[in-house]
């Protein structure tokens, strides 16, 4: 039988100045330092990307169509970016080498290409490849004319039938229209986001967060199921609906880009729950002020901690703030109600996470590059004069 087709996103993260980092410098110190950077970007990425293989400065990534989310999506791409510059701070914090590999990793950074499309998967050399029109569209985008033509190095590059796909709103969200002339297959037209610039603003954010310090109550539970899952099933209203007691969950974000300000009405009846995002941290944390169809009712403010665990579950933390003291014995009385509430949805969520586990598997993906991180334990001076 023939390969039946199938609607994907495809996606290809690819390391900026990888040629000349690789020119005059130390190879295994360059060695490792390139896969410890590739593994911490394709580890972001999934879910919901799988990795498809590495292709050697660049990491090929696809998810099926039907299992992805417009919102989710972007922030997979950005945070893989966030956690590769974290990364990149980290390892020059901590590396004492004076090398000319280590010296030169300020100047690497990544750029990544996403575009939707029909892919057919085949077995080459006892491997899957994926094939097709798109997956080859997706590749010659990346030998683009951004850096020439808008000066950026750091970008996320998404097709316009990525962007119709997803429902983006991308001049909402600051996107910059660009378009590409492709051999054969012609003009495509993309936006552009600017990843140097959101790591910017990503830094420069206010952190609103309630931390195990200054909780005034905190619950734990601890979800057999990756990082990345459990923040969809939270998240995402059509995933969280799977779970969590409530009639409908309506989503207000002025840009279709959850984030913060974005509003979530639980509805129970013609009652909702109004929920405001005061800090998102996507798979890491999020932070929430929450309004019960109350009269009188505070304002609770609540942050949702996501931890992953050495056996690849993750550690949920509920941590409600401090209440002024006229509140107290109002949040006293609903937090009695919403442990009860939480702990039977919880139940629910791992039942809805475990039926997915037995279904997904990782064995089918290529290994990630090893890194033995000489760069941080074997410190040596560069021979440059």
């Amino acid at each position: 039988m023939l390969p039946k087709p199938e609607l994907a996103y495809f996606a290809i993260a690819d390391i900026s100045g990888y040629t000349k980092f690789l020119a005059g410098v130390e190879l295994d110190h360059a060695q490792d330092i390139i896969a410890d950077l590739m593994n911490t970007v394709v580890k972001g990425l999934r879910p919901p990307f799988r990795l498809a293989k590495f292709e050697g400065d660049a990491a090929f990534v696809y998810a099926v169509a039907e299992k992805v989310d417009g919102s989710l999506l972007q922030d997979s791409i950005e945070s893989a970016y966030f956690k590769f510059r974290r990364r990149l701070r980290d390892v020059k914090q901590a590396s004492t080498c004076e090398c000319q590999a280590c010296v030169a990793m300020s100047d690497l950074d990544f750029k990544f290409v996403i575009h939707h499309g029909q892919m057919v998967k085949q077995k080459m050399g006892g491997r899957e490849e994926l094939a097709g029109r798109d997956v080859i569209l997706v590749h010659r985008l990346l030998k683009n004319t951004i850096s020439e033509k808008v000066g950026c190095r750091a970008y996320a590059l998404y097709s316009d039938a990525c962007v119709q796909t997803l429902s983006m709103d991308p001049v909402a969200q600051g996107l910059v229209e660009h378009c590409e002339t492709i051999e054969i297959i012609g003009d495509v037209k993309v936006w552009l986001r600017d990843l140097d610039d959101a790591w910017k603003a990503e830094n420069g954010n206010t952190h609103v967060e309630v931390t195990r310090a200054n909780a005034y109550l905190m619950w734990g539970f601890d979800i057999a199921a990756p990082r990345q899952t459990v923040w969809e099933h939270f998240t995402v209203p059509g995933q969280r609906q799977k779970w969590w007691p409530a009639d409908a969950i309506i989503e207000n974000s002025s840009n279709k880009r959850r984030g913060i300000g974005t509003e979530n009405h639980c509805m129970h009846g013609k009652d909702a729950i109004v929920e405001e995002v005061l800090d998102w941290r996507p798979s890491d944390y999020i932070t929430v002020s929450t309004l019960l169809p109350i009269s009188g009712a505070p304002k609770i403010m609540l942050t949702h901690a996501f931890q992953d665990r050495t056996d690849g579950a993750t550690h949920l933390e509920m941590r409600v703030a401090q209440p002024k003291p006229k509140d107290k014995a109002f949040v006293d009385q609903a937090a009695e109600k919403f442990k009860e509430n939480i702990t039977t949805a919880v139940e629910k969520l791992r039942v809805v996470l475990e039926g997915q586990q037995t279904s997904v598997s990782m064995i089918d993906e290529p290994p990630l590059i090893a890194s033995s991180e000489r760069f941080l334990t074997e410190a040596v001076k560069s021979n440059a004069s």
